[in-house]
């Protein structure tokens, strides 16, 4: 790996590392639902003009049907899930979920790609998801019906990122990495679009809220999106998936700092679990 695609990764974790924190600011106020139809919405028609000025647009029609899946598969669902998270967790905690990717990347490949399940991938499996139990069972966050909805909805957009990455290499590959940002944001503000009316927020947002939509649309969707698929095209799907290492760690730190969240010892224990036994099943070969 090129030390340029090294910063890129660094750089696409602390952008998409602080829409957690953006989330978790945003979703009490206007609902997981309009929170993510404005974040698609406003990240696909900023893209949208930059893809009109490189004319574009042509490659995006072309392309229509897989970037629709792609837009439901890695934008539209796994946004709202975790939206949905946000409501109960720490920004730090759901990122921690979302590091998970991997691992559901593991098993997809297994069943998908029909990639050998060596013994030494199963047992980073194995890890990994201990890493899981310990971050959910050892938590000063009350066992409710509702936490357990949320750990669920984080696990379930972590499964919906590791389906969508080997879709998106075998349908679109050599595409713009602009063309798939721009096209899967506004396939996914579409599909999101019929649900709007039954979720409006109670209240209007304030101006920190508004300016909260705008940072998480702009730079960590729209430019964080850029990056991600221009990384699947340079490095491929596998070291790509490993921004999902660093996340987390760039979480729990713009929640310690803007909203002063506890990083406890169930969250560094449970981190480094599910982080050593996705690098044993992710990387192991034999």
């Amino acid at each position: 790996m090129k030390i340029s695609d090294l910063l890129e990764l660094l750089l696409l974790a602390a952008v998409w590392g602080a829409s957690f924190l953006f989330m978790r600011i945003a979703a009490p106020i206007l609902g997981p639902v309009w929170l993510i139809e404005l974040r698609v919405l406003l990240a696909g028609l900023a893209l949208l003009i930059l893809s009109i000025r490189l004319n574009l647009l042509a490659e995006i029609r072309r392309n229509f049907i897989p970037l629709f899946v792609v837009g439901c598969l890695n934008s539209a669902i796994p946004f709202l899930l975790f939206a949905f998270a946000s409501l109960i967790l720490p920004a730090g905690f759901t990122a921690i979920l979302n590091a998970t990717v991997p691992l559901f990347g593991t098993i997809i490949a297994f069943f998908w790609f029909k990639e050998k399940l060596t013994l030494s991938r199963f047992f980073g499996l194995i890890l990994g998801f201990a890493g899981v139990t310990i971050l959910v069972g050892w938590t000063n966050i009350p066992i409710t019906q509702s936490f357990v909805l949320a750990i669920v909805a984080g696990l379930s957009a972590s499964l919906m990122y590791a389906i969508a990455a080997p879709y998106l290499k075998q349908n679109l590959a050599g595409v713009p990495s602009l063309v798939v940002a721009t096209g899967s944001q506004l396939s996914a503000a579409v599909f999101l679009l019929p649900i709007t009316p039954f979720f409006l927020p109670k209240v209007f947002p304030s101006a920190v809220v508004i300016l909260v939509v705008l940072a998480l649309a702009l730079f960590s969707t729209a430019f964080a999106y850029i990056l991600y698929f221009r990384l699947i095209n340079q490095i491929g799907v596998s070291k790509s998936l490993t921004v999902a290492y660093l996340i987390p760690l760039f979480a729990m730190l713009w929640g310690a700092i803007v909203l002063s969240e506890p990083i406890t010892t169930s969250m560094v224990l449970g981190c480094s679990l599910i982080l050593t036994g996705t690098a044993i099943a992710f990387y192991s070969q034999t």
